[in-house]
């Protein structure tokens, strides 16, 4: 990158760690297959920092279960609408949706019962199942948003049922080891930082533990790195490998519920924090454990990310950093729009469809895109636009807006031409309530001279 921009993100990385007392603190930025830039400031064991320097990233880890979950459901060995009771059974949460325990929309406690579990040897499933009663139900299953580490405690047991073995071996067989991470663990393997927290009224340090969580460990155990995260930002802007299919990990990003009410700059979907800013169209996830913080937030829409990893307890603001990072990248050098390209070829048929349909008397355009997938908005204005995906001969489901997992369907007239389509109950055609199709209520020809 240019010199202005890398001299302004260090910049950015040295207050923070300078003015927030950080003993060191990474940072990285992503843009496509690249990690643009990295800078760090502060010691770990003497030196500085480097990519391959492992931290402890908190409830990014949930991100990495979110993921094996989801790899489920595309298996079809679950269903998001499946209660928990169908494959963890015992518990006195068993009613609660898998969905629900993803988006953290159950109405479950934050935290687990007993002690506070970051920084206590935690127990095994069979114990934290027990401790639980029907008290940490807090709210109504669907009613609001309350993060639960306790249901991502749950989300781990589903996987080792599901599996057949525990979650840490599966994380490392399905998405670790297919995308090129390996230095990600659930425990420290060095070079690694050690955690400290700082003391709020002098410059001093104090060791942090860093037990293994048992049973809450999926929620999160995980150390990483810069170049592991980094690969992990790629992944969840849409760069899969063959671990998911990007409109999984699309769906993931999407918001299931608002953390801030009105204002909806933070939300959260499947496993994903997600957040408006200036426009932009942010997610990621955020991490704390004692002795550490970590941040990662990526654009989808530009690829461009952050990745911010620092040994401290508390005071640190990573989730910010990270935002600043990402848009000093932005604003400084944005990103060149991909080239566009011809298709090589197109089916006749489909591009016939191309053009005006209307709804009713609404006019709306039906454009052709890359792969066989169709775009359906009105011609001005706002109002119900989707994108959708092929899914067999002369059908369509919508990936977005007011027809998402609706299917468009199009019928022929008896000489084989296309009659009509028809958009969950929706019926549009060629001309302005063409009477050779089947509109509902039909007809009066005698007001409307349509021919």
């Amino acid at each position: 990158m240019l010199q202005t921009t890398e001299f302004a993100l260090l910049r950015r990385v040295a207050v923070e760690q300078a003015e927030r007392r950080a003993p060191s603190l990474v940072a990285g930025v992503v843009r496509g297959q690249d990690l643009l830039w990295t800078g760090a400031r502060g010691a770990v064991d003497g030196a500085t920092p480097t990519v391959d320097t492992q931290y402890r990233i908190g409830s990014i880890t949930k991100t990495f279960i979110a993921v094996l979950v989801m790899r489920l459901r595309d298996e079809g060995r679950l269903d998001l609408n499946d209660a928990l009771d169908k494959h963890v059974g015992g518990t006195s949460f068993g009613h609660l949706t898998v969905a629900q325990l993803l988006s953290h929309t159950g109405g479950l406690t934050s935290e687990s019962p007993g002690a506070w579990w970051e920084r206590a040897p935690g127990d095994d499933w069979a114990a934290l199942k027990d401790s639980m009663s029907g008290e940490q139900a807090l709210h109504r299953a669907g009613e609001r948003f309350h993060y639960s580490n306790v249901g991502y405690g749950a989300l781990g047991q589903l996987i080792a049922e599901l599996r057949g073995a525990d979650w840490q071996s599966a994380l490392g067989e399905e998405v670790l080891a297919p995308l090129g991470m390996t230095r990600t663990d659930p425990h420290p393997v060095a070079p690694h930082a050690q955690g400290w927290a700082v003391h709020p009224y002098a410059d001093v340090l104090l060791p942090e533990p860093a037990p293994h969580a048992g049973a809450m460990a999926p929620a999160g155990q995980l150390w990483s790195t810069i170049t592991d995260l980094a690969r992990w930002l790629r992944f969840l802007a849409g760069d899969t490998g063959d671990v998911l299919h990007p409109d999984t990990v699309a769906e993931m990003r999407a918001p299931a519920a608002v953390e801030d009410g009105d204002a909806w700059t933070s939300g959260y979907g499947l496993g994903l924090q997600t957040f408006r800013d200036s426009g932009r169209r942010l997610t990621g996830h955020g991490g704390s454990m004692p002795g550490f913080l970590a941040s990662v937030v990526v654009d989808p829409a530009t690829t461009t990310g952050s990745v911010v990893l620092t040994n401290s307890t508390a005071g640190v603001g990573v989730s910010t950093l990270g935002v600043d990072l990402l848009k000093l990248v932005d604003d400084y050098e944005p990103a060149l729009p991909a080239e566009w390209l011809p298709q090589e070829s197109v089916d006749p048929g489909l591009l016939a469809l191309t053009g005006e349909w209307f709804w009713g008397p609404t006019p709306f355009v039906l454009r052709l895109l890359p792969d066989g997938w169709l775009d359906l908005r009105p011609t001005a204005g706002g109002g119900r636009a989707s994108r959708f995906r092929p899914t067999g001969a002369g059908t369509w489901v919508g990936l977005d807006g007011y027809y998402a997992g609706e299917t468009l369907r199009l019928h022929h007239h008896a000489d084989g031409a296309p009659s009509h389509l028809d958009l969950a109950t929706f019926v549009f055609t060629r001309t302005p309530y063409d009477p050779a199709a089947p509109i509902p209520g039909g007809l009066d020809l005698g007001t409307w001279p349509i021919h």
